[in-house]
Order: C-alpha cells, then sequence, then structure tokens
C-alpha cells in the first residue's frame, strides 16, 4: 500500500510518524484547556471532542462517547464503529475533500507543537507476558546457564503476571529510581536501599477494546485488540533478584511503566501483518494461529545521559516476538478470566538475535560484566540518575511510515526515606 495523500501538507511527508495512513488516537490538552480525544495527522491533532460536539464527526449518532479524556467509550463501541469512524475521517482528510469541510475541520485542530499529551485510554487492567523468546533465552542463560535457559513450559505457554495498572504512565513523566530490600551475594540479611541495577524493558503494549466473559479463541482475541502502543516496562533487577522466588516479580516491576501517547490502531497495521515463528512444540489448539498475528515494526532504544547526546543502543523488530498479543489474550481468558475494555498487555521485551538488538540493559551488558559505549565516552551497565531513555517504533510501506512517536522517561534520584523509614 502506498502513501493516501492529504491536505494536511505535513501529513504527505516520508519522515512523518502519522501519516493519513496512521491517525492515531490519543488524548491532548492546550494550555490550561481541558483533556480532550484527539487524532494525530501530520504535525496537527485533530479534535475529535470538538468534531462530536460541532456535530461534524459522531461514532455513536445517539451519545456523546468523546467527551471524556479517554478513548474507552469509543472503544466500548466495537470493531463496527471503529471501522466506521476510521473510514469517514480518512474521507475527510483526504487531498481533494471540499474546502468547507476542510476549514470546519481545520477549525477543530490544534498543532501538535502547542499541545500537551496524557494517558489516551483508561487503563483497567495491566498484564505483563514474558513471551520474547531471544530474551527470555538470553536472561536464562545468565541464571541457570544455556542447557537450561528456556523453563520446561516456555515454549507450550506464554507466560505472564499481573502487573499495576495504577503505576502505567505517559511518556515524558519522570521516573523515580525505586527503594526496595537489596540482597547481594556477600550479604547475610537484605538492606533497603535504593535500586543499583535499574533498567528498561522494550516491548508493545496490546490494548484490548472489548470486553469478554468467558473462553475467547485467537481470531476472537485478534478482534478484540483495539490497538497498540509503545511500553517501557520499567524494572529493578536487583529487587526482582531477591524477591521474584516463588511468585515472580513484585516491587520490581511496581516502579512504572510507561506508554507512548498515541494509540496506533490495529487498522493501520493489518498491512504490516506477518506470521509467528516456526514452532518446534505444537501448540495446544486453543492457542494456535489463525493467520499471520505479527507485525513487522522496526523498534529501537535510544540513551542519553543527563546534558549529553543520545546514542542508539538497540534495534529490533517486534516480529521477533514467539508468541502474538492474540495469543496472549486467548491464553489470559482461558481459565475463565474476564477481559476489560481498557486491560493493557506487555508483549514482553522484544530482542532479537544479534547483541546490538537485545531490548534491555540486563541483556545489553549481559548482566553488568560487558558495558556498553556511549557517544561522549560514558558507559553503562544499568541506569544512571539523569538518564532519559527514548523509544520508537514505526511500520514501513513503500513511501510512508505508520510510527508511534517517542516513548521516554528520565531516572531521578531516590526520594528522601521518612524518618521512621531508617529506623
Amino acid at each position: 500500500m502506498s502513501m493516501k495523500k492529504s491536505w494536511v501538507e505535513s501529513a504527505n511527508s516520508a519522515a512523518t510518524d502519522f501519516p493519513l495512513n496512521n491517525l492515531p488516537h490519543g488524548v491532548f490538552s492546550v494550555g490550561d484547556g481541558d483533556l480532550r480525544c484527539g487524532v494525530a495527522i501530520g504535525d496537527r491533532i485533530v479534535d475529535a471532542t470538538g468534531l462530536e460536539a460541532a456535530g461534524i464527526l459522531r461514532a455513536d449518532p445517539e451519545a456523546d462517547v468523546l467527551d471524556t479524556p479517554f478513548w474507552n467509550d469509543f472503544m466500548e463501541l466495537g470493531p463496527s464503529a471503529w471501522y466506521a469512524y476510521r473510514q469517514v475521517l480518512t474521507m475527510m482528510l483526504s487531498e481533494g475533500m471540499d474546502e468547507d469541510v476542510q476549514d470546519r475541520v481545520t477549525a477543530c485542530s490544534v498543532p501538535m507543537s502547542e499541545a500537551t499529551l496524557h494517558l489516551p485510554f483508561r487503563v483497567a487492567e495491566y498484564t505483563d507476558f514474558y513471551a520474547g523468546r531471544h530474551h527470555a533465552t538470553n536472561v536464562g542463560t545468565m541464571f541457570r546457564g544455556p542447557e537450561n535457559a528456556l523453563p520446561p513450559n516456555w515454549l507450550s505457554i506464554p507466560i505472564g503476571y499481573n502487573g499495576r495498572a495504577s503505576s502505567v504512565m505517559v511518556s515524558g513523566t519522570r521516573v523515580c529510581r525505586p527503594w526496595g530490600q537489596l540482597k547481594g551475594p556477600n550479604d547475610d540479611l537484605p538492606r533497603f536501599a535504593p535500586s543499583a541495577r535499574f533498567d528498561f524493558e522494550l516491548e508493545l503494549g496490546a490494548i484490548v477494546g472489548q470486553p469478554s466473559e468467558g473462553m475467547v479463541s485467537v481470531a476472537m482475541a485478534d478482534a478484540m485488540i483495539f490497538g497498540y502502543v509503545l511500553l517501557n516496562d520499567w524494572s529493578a533487577r536487583d529487587i526482582q533478584a531477591w524477591e521474584y522466588q516463588p511468585l515472580g516479580p513484585f516491587q520490581a516491576k511496581a516502579t512504572a511503566t510507561t506508554i507512548s501517547p498515541w494509540i496506533v490502531t490495529k487498522a493501520a497495521l493489518e498491512p504490516f501483518r506477518i506470521s509467528t515463528p516456526e514452532r518446534e512444540r505444537l501448540l495446544l489448539p486453543y492457542l494456535r494461529e489463525t493467520g499471520p498475528m505479527l507485525y513487522d515494526i522496526d523498534l529501537e532504544v535510544a540513551l542519553a545521559p543527563h546534558g549529553g547526546a543520545q546514542t542508539v543502543i538497540a534495534r529490533t523488530n517486534y516480529r521477533e516476538m514467539y508468541y502474538s498479543a492474540a495469543q496472549q489474550l486467548a491464553h489470559h481468558t482461558s481459565s475463565g478470566c474476564p477481559m476489560r475494555v481498557g486491560d493493557l498487555l506487555g508483549s514482553g521485551t522484544i530482542s532479537g538475535q544479534s547483541k546490538d538488538s537485545r531490548g534491555s540493559l540486563l541483556e545489553l551488558s549481559w548482566g553488568g560484566k560487558e558495558p556498553l559505549n556511549l557517544n561522549g565516552g560514558e558507559t553503562r551497565s544499568f541506569l544512571e540518575d539523569g538518564d532519559t531513555l527514548t523509544l520508537r517504533g514505526a511500520a514501513h510501506g513503500k513511501d510512508y511510515r505508520v510510527g508511534f512517536g517517542a516513548c521516554t522517561g528520565q531516572i531521578q534520584p531516590a526520594t528522601e526515606l521518612p524518618g521512621w523509614a531508617k529506623e
């Protein structure tokens, strides 16, 4: 598919993340104004809340669904409404549209440079998976050796854990270094201290747009997904090392999860579907794919020390996943677990086979034994205070890109402990 041309000139650049082919959904404000639902097109944001209020474009003719600062009510309308809304908005923004329509839409839009972006949806629940084979193999090799790198269940089941929806934050929000119980190899007992091995994880987050009651198939799960965001599941490796036996991650993953501000809809990613990898162990019937379930999305991670230049420290692709979001969602429902509109599923760390395609510092520095060299001469094994991490991603067409925008977070020093906590 080629680039769709728009009368919004900035949307016709091959370099923009937001051509007419994309139309991602977000929430924005200007100055001290209210939070509003918006759609990105080139270097502008179309005020979807304003279009609805003016009667120019309504997703539901009977009710306002975009008069709230999140897209959940819109998602509840279902795939037919998502499709119809996208079709009409695409037509309104297409090259050659009547000047009257252009003027009305322009009046309901703002320059992106003047807007502040917010969480694009109300997060109902958050589940994180461990579904990238290269990541799981690397981590397992470090801790259990190459012969036992993958747990016995890994090739049969998408492993996951329930995280904290309350700690999901939008790109640009600062992340404070967490305190926690740490126990080194020479310590008799744990001590309470700031994490010294704070890390990022490069992931893609799938947003559930339809609820479920009971088990759903992989095909049904795929239809339930509204769209995707970039996701950084910040991780305190030293806290996790002490706490994770026997129930898995807890406080090590509860500090923050940063997502990009734009939801790239599943419809925008359709041209980039690709198949999951070949299976060396046949999956159980309820997890088998009915067609291509992954996407060809290029991903990269950049690290910038405080006051320093960025260094791209990893490049990989979402095609490296072993289990798709649809398989993860289908498995999530297999016990009868109800899913809600606004549930967020983290893919798990996306790493490739080569060293420069690893999606975490734990892997890139091989547990701290092989520090990375940054532009400017500094090195990193794990994140230091003042570091800014930026995730970027885009699917590439013939002459356009469907991008997510940036997903950034800067590390702040650990907060001062209250007096009672020091005793």
